[in-house]
């Protein structure tokens, strides 16, 4: 118990240090390189919380998938540091405002009052052969089943929304796949049949 107090006490900072230098780190790639250490973190004290699928979820999708994108995208865009430097002295004292009040928000809702070890205890170990998987994927297909399909009709309004828009009509020049693959070779290349020149003839053309 003291071993695994000391662990999700380690996790616990290393998970404040990396999301606090999240925000005050100047350059988006060593931000996005704290967010992943945030994220590992988390997962940690998932694990510790017996909550095995939530961590490896939160490593297979946002750290393999989400961050990896986010680090590409901000990479390719080569930004500018010397406007975020000039905002981030201009917007502190607000931003350290909106942060302790974040602050007070999170203790007065999980305080000790609410969250502490004497009204949520401990999760209990769990025997040999326990599946956390099998548990959630219960809760989902039976007692929580209505909700889970809502959210996945919702999910794919939202896919398909986001596919309308980027196939609207636009303005600019767009390309049209179905017209690209009918294309004929006629259409495009056109062979033009001249007789041939000499040089000696086409230096006497020239200065005429």
């Amino acid at each position: 118990m003291v071993i695994e107090q000391f662990v999700f006490y380690c996790f616990a900072a290393i998970l404040l240090f990396s999301a606090t230098m999240v925000i005050l780190v100047r350059n988006p790639v060593r931000a996005a390189l704290f967010l992943i250490l945030a994220f590992f973190t988390s997962a940690g004290i998932w694990l510790l919380l017996e909550a095995e699928f939530l961590a490896l979820t939160l490593v297979l999708v946002y750290v393999g998938a989400v961050m990896v994108l986010f680090l590409f995208v901000v990479m390719m865009l080569d930004v500018d540091l010397a406007p975020l430097q000039e905002g981030f002295t201009k917007y502190l004292p607000l931003g350290i405002l909106v942060a302790g009040l974040i602050t007070i928000e999170m203790i007065a809702v999980l305080g000790a009052a609410h969250f502490g070890l004497d009204i949520v205890s401990a999760p209990i170990p769990q025997p040999e052969g326990y599946s956390n998987t099998k548990e959630i994927g219960l809760l989902l297909y039976t007692v929580y089943v209505y909700p889970f399909e809502i959210a996945s009709v919702i999910l794919t309004v939202a896919i398909v929304a986001a596919i309308t828009l980027t196939l609207r009509k636009k303005t600019s020049k767009s390309q049209n796949p179905g017209e690209q693959v009918k294309v004929r070779k006629e259409d495009r290349l056109r062979i033009v049949k001249m007789a041939s020149v000499t040089k000696q003839e086409s230096d006497q053309e020239g200065p005429s």
